[in-house]
């Protein structure tokens, strides 16, 4: 009896090769060239192998700056004093200095600068801008002004509750999209509304400094500046949980952010609500900003130095907020350590930050986007 098959087809060759790829050869195939598919079962997992090595990097270099940082002293302290206050072996003085003063401080400087290098991430990537960042936007000055208006009337020279610098954030953030056209707006929109906005607010905050006594304008005017000084470990605790919260949430959004490098059409195709993207990343970047700023004030470069940094380490087919975050904390570990050494009296984070960003800022100016080819 004679088999029937339909027209056309062929009985296969003897000892023919099956040409069906295997499933690792179809995973090659759709895999980015610089990350490598790790797999357990039916799970699996794509790391970024560039990434991975620029983490790798950044993290035994923040490990040493922190070293720098206990050890550097704006009052003369030897590193054998130093030593001997952080093991609990020193008299008393040496070791209330290191242990209470001079470790909560870097401990909350760690976190602010992480902050401020996953806000400056989000804001830059939203708006498609090297220059769209947190100090640009209006962010930073909202929390500024909240923080320095809570502080109107007192006579101890104290800034307002940490706290406050969230809300001010958000409110900033609100006039910016709202007179922006919204948070889907062109880049340079919400630059250009940021610009005003954090211009009106600034005058803000110096119109109430200008008519406080000098004992209260003072104490201001330091924390106004970017200044660490006296950030314990009451402060640096709550800032830890926050981060706790908000970066794992970060981490997520960044991974969605890169489907922003297409246009907006295709993005949507590939099942992305821009929208909401859009929108949780802003509050993420308003909510780490105006935390950062409430704690440390309002620190200058950091949020745009950080991620062009990770940025170039990382490559530019990744959103660095990891490397952003790694960044920020080098950043404002080594201002902090050069603010104690580099003057006879200590200089606050921000006023480093500030000296050595305007030189970093006409780099950035004058050296064209790798991603995009444009300055």
């Amino acid at each position: 009896m004679t088999d029937l098959k339909p027209a056309g087809a062929t009985t296969p060759r003897a000892g023919a090769a099956d040409v069906t790829p295997p499933d690792s050869a179809r995973a090659a195939e759709v895999t980015p060239p610089d990350s490598t598919v790790l797999r357990r079962g039916a799970y699996s997992w794509l790391l970024p192998r560039r990434s991975a090595l620029a983490a790798a990097v950044l993290l035994p270099v923040v490990a040493v700056l922190i070293a720098l940082a206990v050890m550097a002293s704006s009052t003369g302290m030897s590193l054998s004093e130093t030593l001997s206050g952080l093991l609990g072996t020193g008299d008393p003085g040496t070791v209330m200095i290191v242990r209470d003063f001079r470790l909560p401080r870097i401990f909350a400087g760690l976190l602010v600068g992480a902050a401020l290098g996953i806000a400056g991430c989000l804001t830059q990537t939203l708006a498609g801008n090297r220059l769209a960042t947190p100090d640009l936007v209006g962010v930073n000055d909202g929390a500024t002004a909240a923080v320095v208006a809570a502080a109107a009337g007192s006579t101890t020279g104290m800034v307002g509750n940490w706290w406050l610098g969230p809300i001010g954030a958000v409110a900033a953030a609100a006039i910016v999209v709202l007179c922006a056209g919204g948070a889907g707006s062109a880049g340079y929109r919400v630059l250009v509304t940021g610009i005003g906005v954090s211009t009106f607010l600034g005058a803000v905050s110096d119109l109430i400094m200008s008519r406080e006594n000098d004992n209260t304008a003072g104490g201001v005017f330091l924390w106004a500046v970017g200044s660490l000084n006296g950030r314990d470990w009451g402060v640096g605790t709550p800032l830890a949980l926050v981060l706790l919260l908000l970066v794992p949430l970060a981490l997520a959004v960044g991974h969605r952010l890169q489907l922003l490098r297409f246009d907006d059409d295709v993005a949507a195709s590939l099942g992305v609500d821009l929208r909401r993207l859009r929108a949780g990343a802003l509050a993420l970047a308003v909510a780490l900003a105006g935390t950062a700023v409430g704690v440390g004030g309002p620190i200058a470069f950091v949020a745009l130095a950080a991620p062009i940094l990770a940025q170039r380490l990382a490559g530019p087919t990744r959103v660095p907020i990891t490397g952003s975050a790694l960044t920020g904390a080098a950043l404002i570990a080594a201002a902090d350590a050069l603010g104690r050494v580099a003057a006879p009296v200590e200089l606050p984070v921000g006023v480093v930050t500030s000296v050595l960003g305007g030189p970093f800022l006409l780099w950035v100016l004058f050296r064209p986007d790798r991603a995009t080819g444009k300055a």
